[in-house]
């Protein structure tokens, strides 16, 4: 097996080990809250998202600076660091006596984390071109799968070994990761003996800045959609259902539906971009991502959203995996984990500011309209990425070959 493609399977399963991790305490964060000695509903409420989002700030902040240093150190290096401090992190929240306490640890958690971004830049860098688009539509599917499954195991543990034990069994699966990480991935990088960069200097040595800016931006946007729907959907199953036991069982459907579709739609889109590019892959999923929000508003049934929800994750399965083979093809390898980095941040601030957005927009004028905002964004992301791609083809500055060339 070639090394790029041994690689891509141990990163894959580090990114899916992480994130299902990280993702098996967002079940029970506000039961863990009250048994820490908060126990005002609003105040559970208002710890919590301080809590979860102060993981995701921290780590829009420290990406840059870990894809610096993989920039100067090597990627292999910050796949460990992330792991393993992530590990000890986890495991010593468990531990926490106080609301205080816990929300310091996640915050420490989101400055160490950062495997997603080094495993991303680490395949980027070592596959080959023609294989780019396939190799990190893969690895989007470890995180994708994480996900999903990382709720579904955290709730049951949280009834089966009990709330503080959740987190020594994340802090074991992120050690775990941390040691196959340790033993399987190889990497011949040289350690570099130049200073550092300077971040104007990054961007003069980009070929085309504005068309990863553009990718950037297109990032922060789709996690910003993609995250406006996420704090509504169990109100608007409750909505469409009425009086049900089984609420919150649906709800999980519905949202477990487009992660599946992602899962199984990725690899074949990441392979699709190989071959007529991942500009027009990126394109023709953004306008079908935001077509199929539309029709989401007018649902009369949980299995109609359930249903467009699958549609939904087919077409975004082609997204980020996309804007990674766009940005690995416009950003030379010794700046690579800093563009990343970047872009990771990009994703991180979408992730907080789509939670904010739907809740607020769903709260001032009511659910319909967070599907129809959604749709906006994307459609317009769709058309700025096609101006770009267009601008670009037209000044000759072809950063994105298709791959026969």
């Amino acid at each position: 097996m070639p090394l790029w493609k041994r690689n891509l399977f141990v990163a894959w399963f580090g990114c899916f080990a992480t994130t299902a991790g990280m993702s098996l305490i967002v079940p029970f964060l506000p039961l863990y809250i009250q048994l820490l000695g908060v126990h005002d509903t609003a105040a559970v409420e208002r710890w919590s998202g301080i809590a979860f989002g102060s993981t995701f700030l921290m780590s829009a902040i420290v990406s840059p600076i870990w894809g610096r240093i993989a920039d100067q150190k090597g990627r292999k290096l910050m796949l460990l660091r992330a792991s393993l401090g992530m590990a000890v992190i986890c495991s010593l929240m468990g531990f926490a006596q106080n609301v205080y306490e816990l929300t310091l640890l996640r915050l420490l958690m989101g400055s160490v984390s950062g495997y997603i971004a080094a495993a991303i830049t680490l395949i980027a860098t070592q596959t080959p071109r023609d294989h780019a688009g396939w190799a990190l539509g893969t690895l989007s599917t470890g995180t994708v799968g994480g996900n999903l499954i990382g709720p579904l195991v955290g709730g049951y543990l949280a009834e089966v070994i009990g709330l503080r034990n959740v987190f020594f069994a994340t802090g074991l699966m992120m050690f775990i990761a941390f040691l196959i990480t340790l033993f399987l991935v190889k990497e011949h990088f040289q350690p570099s003996k130049k200073a550092a960069v300077p971040w104007r200097e990054v961007w003069r040595m980009v070929p085309n800045p504005r068309l990863v800016v553009t990718m950037m931006a297109s990032t922060f946007i789709l996690q910003l959609a993609m995250m406006s729907i996420q704090p509504i959907v169990t109100v608007y199953v409750s909505l469409l259902t009425g009086p049900s036991p089984h609420i919150a069982l649906i709800a999980g459907c519905v949202v477990a539906a487009s992660g599946i579709a992602n899962v199984l739609a990725a690899p074949w889109l990441g392979k699709l971009s190989d071959h007529v590019g991942p500009l027009r892959v990126l394109t023709v999923c953004l306008v079908i991502g935001g077509i199929v929000f539309i029709p989401q508003a007018f649902v009369t049934s949980p299995w109609q959203l359930m249903g467009l929800r699958f549609l939904l994750g087919l077409a975004s399965a082609g997204l980020l995996p996309s804007i990674n083979a766009i940005v690995k093809r416009s950003a030379p390898d010794a700046i690579s984990g800093r563009i990343f980095g970047y872009n990771q941040s990009a994703q991180y601030l979408g992730n907080i500011g789509g939670s904010l957005l739907g809740g607020e927009m769903a709260a001032a004028f009511g659910i319909h309209y967070v599907f129809f905002s959604t749709a906006a964004l994307m459609l317009g992301n769709a058309l700025w990425v096609f101006a770009s791609g267009t601008w670009d083809h037209r000044n000759k500055r072809r950063t994105i070959p298709h791959p026969s060339v």
